[in-house]
């Protein structure tokens, strides 16, 4: 503390500032020397890239219709991503896998014991018709 003290007495800061020049010759001010007038400081850091800070939207994925639900044609059942669930009776699929219903009815789940497939039907509400072609054909005797 003692030599702090001293050492401001004998070097006034104020004197030396007012008497010592900025610089030597006109050659500092060009550029040639260490030029603190014109020097222009960053006023915001660079941002760097970042290869981060895309995101897609939302693809609302999954099953829209649960069992035992009622659904019209056209109501769609599951939106997937290839096919985890299979279209079964009264159950189309369109070319993104989206699985709707083909006829008005309640929805049905259901689970292969086998191979673990799992399959969705449409149990129509007036029942289930048989086709023409096998309406017409005689009953085997």
């Amino acid at each position: 503390m003692n030599s702090v003290a001293s050492l401001y007495r004998r070097l006034s800061i104020r004197e030396f500032v007012a008497t010592k020049p900025i610089y030597n010759s006109a050659a500092d001010e060009c550029g040639e020397g260490l030029s603190l007038l014109f020097r222009r400081w960053a006023t915001k850091k660079t941002a760097g890239s970042t290869k981060n800070g895309r995101d897609s939207l939302p693809k609302n994925l999954g099953v829209k219709k649960f069992g035992g639900e009622r659904v019209i044609p056209g109501n769609i059942i599951v939106r997937q991503r290839g096919t985890r669930f299979h279209p079964g009776n009264y159950v189309g699929m369109g070319k993104d896998h989206t699985l709707y219903a083909l006829k008005e009815g309640h929805v049905k789940f259901e689970r292969n014991k086998l191979t673990g497939r799992k399959w969705i039907h449409v149990e129509p509400k007036q029942g289930y018709e048989i086709h023409p072609v096998y309406v017409t054909a005689p009953a085997p005797e």
